[in-house]
């Protein structure tokens, strides 16, 4: 298929990219600046700038555009740095999809988003269907997602990718915790109790071009593993698959100190499940936490 990526520089972006590559995808990548290969086209979403040829030229858009929400302290105005990164991006493409005549639309728009749409779920197991919680994270997903709406009302299939934290060795909310704890300075977060909506890479991966192919499934889509487990639980088996001892607990108030607002949301409990992806038949390459772990040992 010819596919469109936006976001290919990131984490994410730049592993899904190669994955698709490899797969025998066309694969173009939106960038930022001027063209340094056939594979790129320049736009600038901020200013609503995207050629709608080149929208047209593909089958599937995907888009994974949006500044790190954990790369720095939060303050307001880098809160607005998140919203315009992921809103501008997202509104441009679908805008632009809406616009074409109906037989030059792409099939479908995979459209980015985050479990961050939940908010603190406690121990209450949620799924697609649960409206977005009050948070700024919550609020952010639901204005991002909404910005995706002109493609759906086109009659494009709108695909929601509410990702979780990837487990990975080389990226994602684990990069800054295998050093600690390989020196066996690990540590739980608060009381560790809070429930932790993880997805090994591989499977992320593999669930997005699941997405590609399943022309059935739309709107929001859970990409976690299938058996969340606690802080707790996951500071442990982390532990044991590096073989080090975890005996540490970070409080609340320093995570506050040192992330500012965003302490509290990554003390939050999202006892997030995958029924979408369960309903469609996907299979997990790593459904626990154990075989998780151990594909980036």
């Amino acid at each position: 298929m010819r596919i469109l990526l936006a976001g290919a520089s990131g984490f994410l972006g730049t592993r899904l990219a190669d994955r698709l590559t490899a797969s025998g995808h066309d694969l173009t990548r939106l960038v930022r600046r001027a063209p340094r290969s056939p594979g790129e086209m320049s736009w600038q979403p901020g200013r609503g700038e995207l050629d709608p040829a080149v929208v047209a030229a593909a089958d599937i858009v995907i888009d994974l555009a949006g500044a790190g929400v954990g790369d720095r302290r939060w303050n307001a105005a880098y809160k607005e740095t998140l919203r315009a990164s992921r809103i501008d991006s997202t509104g441009t493409i679908a805008r632009t999809i809406a616009a074409l005549p109906e037989s030059d639309r792409p099939r479908a728009l995979l459209q980015a988003s985050a479990v961050g749409w939940y908010g603190d779920t406690g121990d209450r197991a949620v799924t697609e269907n649960e409206p977005p919680a009050d948070t700024f994270l919550a609020q952010l997903c639901r204005d991002w997602e909404a910005a995706a709406r002109p493609a759906a009302d086109a009659g494009t299939r709108v695909v929601l990718l509410r990702t979780g934290l990837p487990l990975a060795r080389d990226g994602g909310f684990l990069q800054p915790l295998l050093p600690l704890f390989k020196l066996g300075a690990g540590a739980k977060l608060g009381s560790g109790r809070q429930w932790t909506p993880w997805i090994a890479l591989a499977d992320w991966l593999a669930a997005v071009e699941f997405l590609i192919e399943h022309e059935e499934v739309a709107g929001p889509v859970n990409l976690v593993a299938p058996n969340p487990v606690t802080n707790a639980e996951l500071t442990r088996a982390l532990a044991r698959t590096l073989h080090r001892p975890a005996l540490f607990a970070v409080p609340g108030f320093a995570l506050d100190l040192a992330l500012g607002e965003f302490g509290g949301e990554a003390r939050a409990s999202q006892r997030v499940v995958p029924a979408v992806l369960e309903k469609a038949g996907f299979r997990w390459q790593c459904p626990d936490v154990e075989s998780g772990l151990a594909s980036i040992a």
